[in-house]
């Protein structure tokens, strides 16, 4: 009896001891500068987009952030590496779509479970996808698109900014939901190049973000048919929705999140919420990232938790159920 006293009691003691260190820890928080870390090239929405966030925490919360880009197999190299870190709120990641739900369901390994290695904080912006087509060909609605690629099947060529990307899979939604539309893929290695090919007209269509699209459509190179989110997107309210034109409950974009790495301590978790909550709020914030093509989004971390989870489960069905194959 009295060792099993003696036991509980060393146990208890261990435990009131954990708990004040981490009470402690948090307290203390951060002690050191932030890193957040972005897997994507200097200069790429998602960086420039971590940079904002990175300087306004530093102006609101007096936080040293420093964003640390880790590009390489679809940002999934710099979520791997936050999966890995201490879970000590020291390290962050901004991550678009491709490394928390496509990727995962691309690649055999890429060195972390996105539901269950990290700890999800907040959504933070949504990029709408735009549906475009060469000028010169004869579609003034996605209902002649849909036509015409009907009437005959392979004649039109779509481009996208490589295999597996969400330009890809969001045109592949597109052709299953409007009726298996057989159309000919050719897979570039980024935007820029296939937006060349469309405008020099060797392309019929393709889908990209609103941001990179726009200014193109502004000065008529371009006819914007369509985009690919819910609502309608910021920087061409005037163009409807696929659900508007036809597709309904069509939703697809590369949205962006914070996480950090599993087990972080629940009252830094919502801090950094509260504090990245406050910055979208800021109307001037708000502004900002409307002129470079993201709609602001915000969550608790449970509903970011759970969309991760809700996004696996969709992409995942886009990659299988039209077979999608990485080079």
């Amino acid at each position: 009896m009295r060792r099993a006293l003696l036991r509980n009691g060393l146990a208890a003691a261990a435990l009131m001891a954990s708990s004040g260190a981490t009470a402690s820890a948090q307290q203390g928080w951060p002690s050191r500068p932030i890193r957040l870390l972005v897997g994507f090239p200097p200069g790429q929405a998602t960086d420039i987009i971590a940079r904002l966030l990175a300087d306004k925490l530093g102006e609101n919360a007096g936080w040293t952030v420093i964003v640390e880009n880790r590009p390489g197999q679809g940002g999934s190299l710099a979520a791997a590496a936050a999966a890995q870190a201490a879970p000590d709120g020291h390290t962050l990641l901004l991550s678009a779509t491709a490394p928390l739900a496509t990727n995962p369901n691309l690649y055999r390994n890429v060195g972390y479970d996105s539901a269950r290695d990290f700890t999800p904080i907040t959504l933070v912006a949504n990029l709408p996808f735009v549906l475009i087509v060469n000028p010169e060909l004869e579609v003034r609605s996605v209902a002649d698109l849909i036509a015409r690629a009907r009437a005959a099947p392979r004649s039109l060529v779509f481009g996208t900014s490589g295999n597996g990307t969400t330009s890809h899979l969001i045109t592949a939604m597109f052709a299953r939901a409007a009726g298996e539309l057989e159309m000919v893929h050719v897979p570039y290695r980024g935007g820029p190049q296939a937006l060349t090919d469309l405008l020099a007209g060797r392309l019929h269509l393709m889908f990209d973000t609103a941001v990179f699209v726009t200014p193109h459509v502004r000065a008529g190179r371009v006819r914007a048919l369509a985009v690919s989110t819910r609502q309608r997107a910021a920087l061409l309210p005037e163009l409807p929705t696929l659900a508007e034109a036809g597709l309904a409950g069509f939703d697809a974009a590369a949205w962006m999140g914070l996480v950090a790495p599993a087990g972080l301590p629940e009252p830094i978790t919502q801090r950094i919420a509260q504090e990245l909550h406050r910055i979208l709020r800021d109307p001037a914030t708000v502004e900002r990232l409307r002129g470079m093509g993201a709609d602001v989004l915000t969550s608790t971390p449970a509903e970011f938790g759970a969309f991760i989870r809700s996004e696996l489960t969709k992409w995942g069905a886009a990659v299988r159920e039209n077979n999608v194959q990485l080079d």
